[in-house]
């Protein structure tokens, strides 16, 4: 009895300090862009708020055997709408979303104002535009994400990569990070249609088996592949792999 009162006192105050962070981004996303330098570090602490107020269990494994680089591509999976917040909770980087995330309540305008980039998947002049905008981050220093399945795609990867993370990898020359991310509680964090961003939060937060794993592995220089076909069939392989040690 005691330790389920703790336990929903512990959720009543990330619910609480989540709902004063969400206020405050959302205020301060109105200001200019001059105005609010401060606003990224507050947004990754913001995605840290929103884990623990979904009570998960969110795990960083460093599979990697070398040092990560201070500047990346980090590609992953995609089977759950979570990455959303768990990738930018660990990661210092700015996603690629799809475009209805801008539409999406009070955490659209907060993730613009964080500067999340955007893409019509359906659309190849969006891609074209995304793919300009990541490369004109990346030469800002910036380190993006983005999943190579081409959008939340559930729990296996069976398709194919899209090249483009792989291309401006080449083009550029900045190595590639990917991260496999695993959900022990696939069937509540795995989406699928025609459930809604509510249904699928709700489930994560009654979930009874709160762990999630993100598997970070050493980044991969482009300098090893000569066009973004065998790069992109390489990565695609590491991944198929992954998804028999962790999946399987």
């Amino acid at each position: 009895m005691i330790r389920f009162i703790a336990m929903l006192l512990w959720r009543v105050i990330n619910g609480v300090e989540l709902a004063v962070f969400t206020a405050i981004l959302y205020v301060l996303s109105y200001l200019p862009g001059v105005l609010r330098p401060f606003y990224y570090p507050l947004f990754r602490f913001w995605c840290r708020s929103f884990v623990r107020a979904l009570g998960v269990d969110l795990r960083l494994h460093q599979k990697n055997t070398l040092p990560l680089p201070e500047h990346y591509i980090l590609v992953a999976n995609h089977p759950s709408a979570f990455e959303d917040i768990g990738i930018p909770a660990l990661f210092p980087v700015h996603s690629l979303a799809k475009i209805e995330v801008k539409d999406w309540w009070i955490v659209g305008r907060i993730s613009m104002a964080a500067g999340s980039l955007y893409v019509h998947r359906e659309s190849r002049e969006s891609r074209n535009q995304a793919a300009d905008e990541l490369e004109q981050a990346l030469l800002e220093g910036k380190n993006i994400a983005l999943y190579p399945e081409g959008g939340c795609k559930g729990r296996r990867i069976f398709e194919s990569f899209r090249f483009g993370a792989f291309d401006i990898s080449l083009r550029t020359g900045i190595p590639i990070l990917p991260v496999f991310l695993h959900y022990e509680a696939q069937d509540d964090f795995e989406w699928r249609e025609p459930q809604t961003l509510l249904h699928k939060l709700w489930h994560m937060m009654t979930t009874q088996n709160n762990r999630v794993n993100y598997y970070v592995y050493d980044a991969i220089d482009p300098g090893r592949f000569t066009d973004k076909s065998a790069y992109t069939e390489y990565v695609h392989g590491k991944y198929l792999e992954w998804q028999v040690r962790y999946l399987d």
